[in-house]
């Protein structure tokens, strides 16, 4: 049985961490059973986002008419697009290999455990002090016999003519308004009224009438029966409607590949809802086995996981003995609009019985934004009327992701809205958009606390 310095369980954040142990001459093993840089840069978060590009550029060009420009698509080369995007995935491989010295070894296929701290890859038996576990997450299986998951659209290599997307979430909303926007016939099934539930129900109601001007979305749906006929799925709904799809795709959410570990031949344990158990130092109920990323079920996000691996590196190979605890965790939207979101929601601080105030204020009063000729855009501020702390902002409009981090940068450094109010800003960057929200953030505290004088 071989015995290295350290097993890393999934070569996608966890690559990082392999890299740098074998750096200062730890011998590291690390196990996958799919693709090197694991679902990310591979089937996930960037090549989504380089599908995005697209639709957001032929988005601008059907909406020129607004900037008194005519214009028309001649055509868009959807074979290209995909070529293109499945030329970056193959590259994946290769990039994370190299991040590799001699000292690792890499060993491809599933991984099991034998006992708490030996793990058996391909008929052989390996061992180390410490174990990471960096499995991630895979898509909720469809209900559907043949039907994809999100994991199927890359790499994609037939393009269907028409699909339908049943789920509400940002990848279903993501990926509906990439296929719609490069013209392929797009369905949206939910089973409720409600896009995006995770999102502030002001930031959702907007996203929503925005969003269903371009995506046909049929609320209030759920599939009673679909079979394959030949190239097609013949789809019947609950309310008797009927509809005929050359793809299905399920974006219902994400599950834990606990069970693929064996793990009941250890002593590690897994919550309700079955994702690994951790404490505060990433650490499970067996001593030098940790766990990070999506496979906690904690913080279900790319950043969130290249965070994490940062920090266990510090834990083990630098001796710095230190917990990690999230203050605040931001997430974006990538559809169109686009959302940005950190901190609560203002149902949640209803449901936690907060004493809060609410300043939501339009990107009119910017020029940048003005230049855009879009009503919607929105900042909304949750807010202590008491310390002026932010307890949770939202935005929605144009690279909203790229403007948070404004926002972000103040909560985590001096959590005081008045910070933003009182800076200087670029006259007339769109980041401006700020200016005015925190001036009326700050306004509506003050006159909270005016009131609670009388």
């Amino acid at each position: 049985m071989k015995t290295f310095d350290l097993i890393i369980i999934g070569a996608g954040r966890g690559s990082n961490l392999a890299a740098k142990a074998a750096k200062l001459g730890k011998k590291v093993a690390i196990i996958e059973k799919d693709k090197l840089g694991g679902t990310c840069p591979n089937r996930g978060c960037v090549p989504s986002k380089l599908l995005i590009g697209y639709a957001n550029k032929i988005r601008e060009i059907k909406s020129s008419k607004k900037h008194y420009i005519k214009s028309f698509i001649d055509n868009i080369d959807v074979e290209k697009i995909f070529e293109d995007t499945n030329n970056y995935i193959d590259s994946i491989e290769d990039i994370y290999q190299n991040k590799f010295n001699e000292n690792v070894t890499v060993y491809k296929g599933e991984a099991s455990f034998v006992k708490n701290k030996i793990i058996k890859i391909n008929d052989e038996e390996i061992t180390a002090e410490n174990i990471v576990i960096s499995t991630g997450t895979r898509p909720a299986k469809p209900l559907i016999d043949s039907a994809w998951t999100s994991d199927d659209i890359f790499p994609l290599k037939e393009i269907p003519q028409s699909i339908t997307i049943v789920g509400a979430g940002f990848i279903a909303c993501e990926l509906a308004n990439f296929f719609d926007a490069i013209e392929v016939k797009t369905v949206q099934l939910v089973r409720g009224e409600t896009l995006l539930e995770n999102e502030d129900k002001d930031i959702q109601d907007i996203f929503k009438k925005e969003y269903t001007k371009n995506v046909d979305v049929r609320f209030n749906s759920s599939i009673k029966e679909a079979k394959k006929v030949n190239d097609y799925f013949q789809i019947e709904l609950e309310d008797g409607t009927n509809i005929e799809t050359q793809a299905l795709l399920y974006a219902i959410g994400r599950v834990s590949n606990a069970d693929t570990l064996s793990l009941e031949n250890t002593d590690i344990q897994l919550t309700k809802r079955g994702f690994i158990k951790r404490d505060e130092f990433f650490e499970t109920d067996v001593k030098g086995v940790y766990v990070v990323g999506d496979a906690s079920g904690e913080n279900m996000l790319q950043h969130a996981a290249a965070y994490e691996v940062n920090h266990l590196s510090k834990i083990l190979l630098e001796d710095k003995i230190k917990p990690l605890k999230f203050k605040y965790m931001p997430h974006a939207v990538f559809s169109h609009p686009e959302i940005a979101s950190v901190g609560l929601t203002e149902q949640k601080a209803k449901e936690l019985n907060l004493n809060y105030v609410v300043s939501i204020t339009n990107w009119k009063a910017s020029a940048k934004a003005q230049s855009l000729k879009l009503d919607y855009p929105r900042t909304k501020f949750i807010l202590n009327p008491y310390t002026y702390e932010i307890l949770g902002c939202h935005l929605i409009g144009f690279e909203s992701a790229t403007i948070i981090h404004q926002v972000l940068a103040i909560m985590h450094i001096d959590n005081d809205i008045r910070h933003l109010k009182d800076m200087l800003y670029i006259h007339p960057a769109l980041s401006e958009v700020l200016l005015p929200a925190a001036v009326n953030a700050v306004k509506v505290i003050e006159e909270y606390k005016k009131s609670q004088e009388v």
